[in-house]
């Protein structure tokens, strides 16, 4: 699903990340932890195609997305990857409907459409009545869940999470562990999380620690 060779990535004279490979399979989960400043976030937004190597290459689903013009490499992004982030990022004047349909909508889809897949993955987390609330009236689990489920809307192979659970309860946190869980299960996608929670990184597949811009 995704494989990146040698990946450095360097701010003038500060290596960030120092020949990192990865390989991630079909349907596989894998965890990233390590200390602040290990270069994990740079490593996560390199993957998505977020941020640019400076050295290495990365390859998904077999194919070069830096090789791609900017557009082209937004559509990509937009098409086969998602991203869920520590601060959920809903934007405030839409409600938890729109939120989720909006990636849709860009992609190309309708509103009638995009809406419609927006409410079944409402009700596949249990969020159906709250589809016209905006973010302010949501917890903060319900916020997250959306924000998986903005994530989901266009059905990415490959799924990136930064620190999801990081501003959540105990109990939350674990719903959305186990929520991740049941998504590989049901829809077959690859997820890279990069957590400090201890307990869901040994949930993964595979946990890798990384250490000064290297997996250790």
């Amino acid at each position: 699903m995704l494989e990146a060779k040698n990946i450095e990535k360097n701010y003038g004279e500060l290596g960030i990340l120092k020949g990192i490979n990865l390989s991630v399979a079909g349907a596989e989960i894998i965890s990233i932890v390590g200390s602040s400043g290990a270069g994990k976030t740079t490593l996560l937004q390199i993957l998505g195609t977020l941020d640019k190597p400076s050295k290495g290459q990365l390859l998904i689903e077999g194919k070069d997305p830096f090789a791609l013009n900017e557009k082209a490499l937004a559509h990509f992004r937009n098409q086969r990857l998602g991203f869920v982030f520590q601060f959920h990022q809903l934007l405030p004047e839409f409600t938890a409907q729109e939120n989720i349909a909006i990636p849709a909508m860009i992609g190309g889809s309708n509103q009638t459409d995009a809406l419609k897949k927006a409410q079944t993955l409402l009700e596949r987390f249990g969020l159906e009545s709250r589809a016209q609330h905006k973010p302010e009236a949501l917890s903060g689990g319900e916020q997250q869940r959306i924000a998986v489920a903005r994530a989901l809307i266009n059905q990415p192979a490959l799924v990136f999470a930064d620190e999801p659970s990081g501003n959540l309860d105990t109990e939350n946190a674990n719903a959305l562990h186990n929520l991740f869980l049941e998504l590989r299960e049901e829809m077959k996608q690859s997820f890279v999380i990069v957590t400090h929670n201890t307990h869901f990184a040994q949930m993964a597949d595979r946990c890798l620690t990384m250490q000064d811009g290297q997996f250790v």
